[in-house]
């Protein structure tokens, strides 16, 4: 079917045309995969132009710029897959000595700009362009987040500072090492210095390396008598920590001296902990023997046979045993009694003048009164009842002073 136009032609106004114009555009750069701006001005300006941000886009966050060191540095010793070590060279406790180290203390003393060597060892070679780091840090947690600077006399003053490639601040410097680096963290502040890792020389397994401390221990202002910790790490290219030693540093005037005050302290330190621990050791052990005893005699009722050599051994210890036997029938009276009895016994033969001797067998002068034995203690009556069913307990109660005034009595008869 066919349809013809009129003469009537439809007219556009020229907004009209405009906005067609805008739509075709797009629709053509939509399927061409590309965009336009529809902005009034210019391509000039719009590649000008700065892109405002997002108002999704969350806010710039301090950690984006953290540093890549921790804010506390490990002091945990670590090995790692390359068996890292830090040694040091025999040294001594003379008074001229520059440095010395103390392994029982794990303690390094120096003086001031001396050189102290430190021996560094792997067992397996480290990967190309790895770095030995030496960082100070305090060692107590108050002051662990203080940052170990030298003193402002030492840092300002012109000495052992005058032609130095070294930050005056530092307060460990390398000598003898052209390719040192020393380095301030732009975040935490913490200095530091890298040289980087030697294999050792043929004929030996360390690597030495020559370390300087600028400051003393006691300085004002800087470390101020505080310990200090040097933590030595092998790390690679980009910081990652393959190997750490740790060990404690003092920089004073004489190091022989200082390291000899310090372990003959821990020392006497030792010996005093040992003594109050063997101490209570005793004590505990003493309880549990005494405890153990109890529920023993308490529970065991086992008859056992003991041989024994001699007429007069024999008897002692037939007393003992009836002594042992018999001393829960005692009253207490006659404890108290018994115990008068001994103690006016020591006090006269401590009263009584010595007499002189003619040979062992002089005879005393005068009569001692003996103990009655504990079997004489017992009346009759007490005696006539014992049976062994009475007396299948009766190592439940005996007591120290039984144990001694038998001993005493035993003793008395027997030199009688």
């Amino acid at each position: 079917m066919l349809y013809l136009e009129t003469g009537t032609a439809t007219s556009y106004s020229e907004s009209q045309y405009t906005n067609l114009g805008l739509l075709n555009s797009m629709d053509q750069n939509i399927q061409n995969g590309g965009s336009t701006s529809t902005s009034p001005y210019n391509n000039d300006h719009a590649q000008n132009n700065v892109t405002a941000p997002s108002p999704y886009a969350q806010p710039s966050s301090t950690f984006d710029a953290l540093s890549p060191s921790p804010a506390i540095p490990s002091n945990t010793d670590y090995a790692g897959p390359h068996t890292f070590d830090v040694s040091f060279q025999q040294s001594s406790t003379a008074k001229s000595a520059t440095w010395t180290y103390s392994t029982e203390l794990k303690k390094l003393y120096c003086q001031i700009a001396k050189t102290c060597p430190i021996q560094i060892k792997v067992l397996t070679t480290p990967p190309q362009g790895a770095v030995i780091r030496a960082m100070p840090v305090y060692k107590k947690a108050e002051h662990v987040t203080e940052v170990v600077k030298r003193c402002p006399n030492h840092e300002l003053s012109r000495e052992f500072n005058d032609g130095q490639i070294a930050p005056p601040s530092h307060l460990i410097r390398v000598e003898g090492n052209s390719h040192a680096q020393y380095v301030e963290d732009t975040i935490t502040g913490r200095q530091s210095v890298l040289v980087p890792y030697e294999p050792p020389q043929v004929g030996t397994e360390f690597t030495t390396i020559l370390y300087n401390f600028m400051c003393n221990s006691s300085c004002v202002g800087g470390m101020n008598r505080r310990p200090i910790l040097i933590i030595v790490t092998l790390e690679t290219r980009d910081g990652q920590v393959l190997g750490r030693r740790c060990f404690e540093a003092r920089i004073c005037a004489c190091p022989g001296r200082d390291r000899k005050a310090d372990e003959d302290s821990i020392r006497k330190q030792h010996v005093t902990d040992g003594s109050k621990s063997s101490d209570a050791f005793r004590q505990v052990s003493h309880g549990i023997q005494v405890s153990t005893l109890k529920k023993r005699r308490s529970t065991d009722e086992e008859v056992f046979c003991l041989p024994i050599k001699g007429r007069e051994i024999y008897e002692m210890l037939v007393k003992i045993k009836e002594s042992l036997e018999l001393m829960q029938f005692l009253p207490q009276h006659t404890i108290e009694s018994y115990r008068q009895q001994q103690q006016n016994l020591l006090q006269k033969q401590t009263s009584m003048p010595s007499q002189p001797t003619f040979g062992p067998s002089s005879p005393t002068h005068g009569k001692v009164n003996k103990l009655p034995s504990v079997s004489q203690l017992i009346n009759p009556q007490q005696r006539n009842t014992l049976t062994p069913s009475s007396m299948s307990g009766g190592l439940t109660d005996t007591s120290s002073y039984g144990w001694a005034a038998q001993a005493a009595w035993i003793t008395s008869q027997h030199r009688a």
